[in-house]
């Protein structure tokens, strides 16, 4: 399947842009999966395993608190209405919804000063007294601090930790055997940078917000793998459903492939991004560690990726390029 976007990553692993990648495609009800170039460069090469574990980064909104979030809403639990501060009374502001937290529309400016040295209830009390700002509702502003807030109401609601949710709601009714935010052995996780202050990091979460909050982070932290991402991915183009077993309605799957901003007018939906193309809409997301997902659930088709382009340093400005040229390539091939 799709030669050309194949051929694309080959050239970003030949010009050392990623170090190598796990990847998918789903087509017409077929898998295909590829694992391509290595999982470290140093201290030495390593090859890529059939069970690599990737830092998915961002991709744990979308997999873990999107849709743990959407089956609080299927299940009445919450509403898309409901302000925050109805959940969590700590948190200062009496504008925001679910909704603005769901499609990044809260207007929250996320900047906490000396964030990285502090402890998890520091960061908890100080993310807590942020406010948005004239723009709420009206713009789309990616921020983590909208799904670590999501995470927090989960955890208000369930009286348990994040993590431990995620558990009981996605991870073990999809089966997925080797997700999880605490890898057992780090040789088997595809390292990421090479920090100044934590030197190689492995087995341990690259994002600095979750790698303090831990299990009670929304926002990053999960570990996962190419088979495991593609069982999610499975689930949601059979709208809801894997192996039997339903994790959310169809209704709401299909939803998803609605504008569901506030003004219905910014192109985002809940927790995912919505990318139009000729063929309709598909959900998007990405992830910093250098992963993304894209499923059309209408074409019954998907490009799971997973990479650590981080590693062993962060040239972002020329990844994020190359990867909007793959993604370019590979929508071109879907439409031949």
């Amino acid at each position: 399947m799709y030669p050309e976007t194949r051929k694309v990553i080959q050239r970003m692993i030949e010009q050392s842009i990623i170090p190598g990648a796990s990847y998918a495609f789903i087509k017409d009800g077929k898998i295909e999966m590829h694992r391509d170039g290595l999982a470290a460069t140093v201290p030495r090469k390593e090859k890529i395993q059939d069970n690599q574990q990737y830092d998915v980064a961002s991709l744990t909104k979308v997999m873990l608190t999107t849709t743990t979030i959407l089956n609080l809403l299927e299940n009445k639990l919450i509403a898309l209405e409901d302000l925050v501060h109805s959940y969590l009374p700590e948190f200062k502001s009496r504008k925001v919804t679910i909704r603005h937290l769901l499609t990044h529309t809260s207007a929250l400016n996320g900047f906490i000063p000396n964030r990285d040295n502090l402890a998890a209830n520091e960061l908890k009390t100080a993310l807590f007294t942020l406010v948005p700002d004239n723009t709420l509702g009206e713009k789309v502003q990616y921020a983590d601090i909208n799904m670590i807030l999501l995470g927090y109401i989960i955890e208000s609601i369930e009286n348990e930790t994040l993590f431990s949710v995620f558990e009981k709601k996605i991870i073990q009714p999809l089966n997925l055997k080797a997700s999880t935010y605490h890898p057992i052995n780090p040789m088997q996780c595809a390292p990421t940078q090479n920090h100044p202050q934590r030197g190689m990091i492995r087995g341990k979460v690259h994002d600095p917000k979750a790698s303090i909050l831990g299990n009670h982070c929304g926002s990053a932290g999960l570990f996962s793998t190419l088979n495991d991402t593609v069982r999610f991915s499975q689930m949601m183009l059979q709208k809801g459903m894997l192996d039997g077993v339903r994790v959310l309605e169809e209704k709401t799957v299909l939803e998803l492939l609605e504008d569901r901003t506030p003004n219905k007018k910014l192109n985002r939906s809940l927790g995912w991004d919505l990318l139009t193309r000729r063929d309709g809409k598909s959900l998007f997301h990405t992830g910093f560690t250098g992963t993304f997902i894209i499923l059309n659930i209408k074409s019954q088709e998907a490009f799971i990726f997973l990479s650590n382009r981080v590693h062993p340093v962060s040239d972002t400005t020329t990844y994020l390029a190359e990867r909007n040229h793959l993604i370019e390539t590979y929508f071109l091939e879907t439409t031949v």
